[in-house]
């Protein structure tokens, strides 16, 4: 009979007993157990390593009948086991591996591995089984973890009332959840393959073909969009994305949570209406003057304020432009805030600097506890086109001589509102002539950005102004208002207004013949 203990590669300068002991001693400490068994139908093992202990048992007891490698096996792998077995054999495989439980001599369960060889003679039949068997317990148990952790978070995303969405590096859809499908009213199956332009409704995809490069190499992306659906309805949404990375950096795909704006659409368009009854309609003539405006919130509701205060008996007509700082609903609630207190202190005479000084003092303890500010023009018309103007803080107001093809600005000294509790604010006096143009907008205009990134300047703003006029002489203010906004819209397709825009004009009537 073989010796018990596996042949070793001779090492040099050692006797064979020295040997054998040094080969034992590796063997003894190694992290796996070795073992060799007869094949079938005894199945008895010849070998196993001394190691073994480490489960409790000897090899001594294994070797001698008293218990069989069987008896450590769980139970509950035992059938599987041998069903797998049985398909090796079949497929006529000599070296297989599996993995399974086995318990301790205290009935602890530990996870092993074990990689077993057929020896065979040159006829064919098997001699010998013989393994390795190493426990990998916290291997099994990490991995146990990370299945566990894997459904947590797949549960999570498939019950989550947000929509989650999974795309490829090239932005086609790869995953989906329930919430993604209802909002969306597809199918799973329907959305696989899908890109963010084919959900889009038609206004957004322009946004989304123009940005869709840029926003994809930005490493976070939010943004609004509308979806629409198989019905035709559109749904606003809001998009997170996301660019998933590999540890060296390397995109491997994108992931967007994506929220249904539908209820908080619909408050929004409520307030936007409220808010748009409290801005002056069509064209106003007072004396030789007409005067006109337009506010576009850049959000649903804005932070710009427009308004004309009709004259009471032998009072002008007060203009007035601001610009809160920042947009959106908290800018908003300011901004008809402010509105009601300019309307008040209205309605009482005043030169527009003492009430610029009194709308300060009034607003100054609010704005400071938001860190926010209020700009503004205040200009005061009489009907022969004579104007007098204080600012706080607010771009310089421009007139326009279409006869000397020229500009001029009106900027007198002024902080903005609620930046300082007391404050001063110089006037500036001046008469438009006939046929001249009075404009005053807010920075949203100028400031307005192309696809490219340029900005729409004053500069432009100026020469569009000058082009209407040149093309229609007579034109009215909504005339060269639309003029504008319409060469605006156009510079900056393709890219969302970041800010809200405001335009005012009065244009004194030139003279008849």
């Amino acid at each position: 009979m073989e010796s018990d203990v596996p042949v070793c590669t001779t090492l040099s300068g050692l006797s064979l007993p020295e040997e054998l002991k040094l080969c034992r001693v590796i063997i003894e400490q190694s992290p796996v157990i070795l073992f060799r068994r007869n094949p079938a139908p005894d199945y008895k093992l010849v070998y196993v390593s001394e190691n073994i202990a480490r489960f409790g048992y000897s090899a001594s007891e294994l070797l001698s009948g008293e218990k069989t490698f069987a008896d450590l096996i769980h139970p509950d792998d035992m059938a599987r086991m041998n069903a797998e077995i049985r398909v090796f054999e079949r497929a006529g495989q000599t070296d297989y591996e599996q993995t399974y439980r086995i318990l301790t001599r205290s009935g602890e369960v530990r996870w092993v591995n074990d990689v077993t060889t057929t020896a065979r003679d040159e006829a064919g039949n098997i001699l010998f089984y013989q393994g390795i068997v190493a426990d990998v317990t916290e291997r099994m148990r990490a991995e146990e973890e990370l299945r566990k952790s894997e459904e947590k978070f797949r549960r999570i995303i498939e019950t989550a009332a947000e929509g989650f969405v999974l795309f490829d590096p090239e932005l086609r859809i790869a995953d989906v959840n329930a919430a993604f499908c209802r909002l969306t009213g597809r199918d799973r199956d329907e959305l696989l393959g899908l890109t963010p332009v084919d959900l889009a409704d038609p206004e957004h995809q322009g946004f989304l073909r123009a940005n869709l490069h840029r926003l994809r190499e930005l490493p976070v992306r939010i943004f609004e969009s509308g979806y629409v659906r198989p019905d035709g309805t559109t749904v606003p949404v809001l998009v997170h994305a996301n660019t998933l990375t590999d540890a060296g950096g390397a995109p491997l795909g994108h992931v967007a949570f994506v929220t249904d704006l539908t209820e908080q659409k619909r408050s929004l368009a409520l307030a936007r209406e409220v808010m748009q009854n409290l801005t002056p309609r069509g064209t106003h003539h007072f004396g030789e003057l007409a005067v006109a405006g337009k506010s576009l919130p850049c959000e649903e509701i804005g932070g710009d304020l427009f308004d004309l205060v009709a004259p009471g008996e032998d009072r002008p007509l007060t203009l007035v432009v601001g610009d809160i700082s920042g947009h959106g609903v908290d800018s908003a609630l300011l901004m008809a805030m402010a509105r009601a207190l300019v309307r008040d202190r209205l309605a009482r005479p005043g030169t527009p600097s003492a009430i610029l000084a009194e709308l300060n003092a009034t607003l100054y303890p609010d704005f400071a506890a938001t860190s926010r500010f209020l700009t503004m023009i205040l200009a005061q018309l009489e009907p022969d086109g004579s104007v007098r103007l204080a600012r706080a803080g607010h771009d310089p107001a421009l007139v326009y001589d279409p006869v000397l093809r020229a500009f001029r600005e009106l900027l007198p000294s002024g902080l903005p509102l609620g930046v300082v509790e007391k404050a001063f604010f110089g006037t500036k006096e001046t008469v438009l002539a006939p046929g001249e143009v009075l404009a005053i907008g807010t920075d949203g205009i100028w400031e307005a950005r192309s696809q490219d990134g340029e900005m729409y300047g004053k500069e432009r703003f100026k020469a569009r102004l000058a082009a209407a006029l040149e093309a229609e002489p007579a034109a009215g203010p909504r005339k060269l208002i639309n003029a504008v906004l319409d060469d605006l819209a156009a510079f900056s397709a393709g890219h969302k207004r970041e800010d809200d825009v405001t335009l005012l004009v009065a244009r004194r009537r030139r003279p008849e013949g």
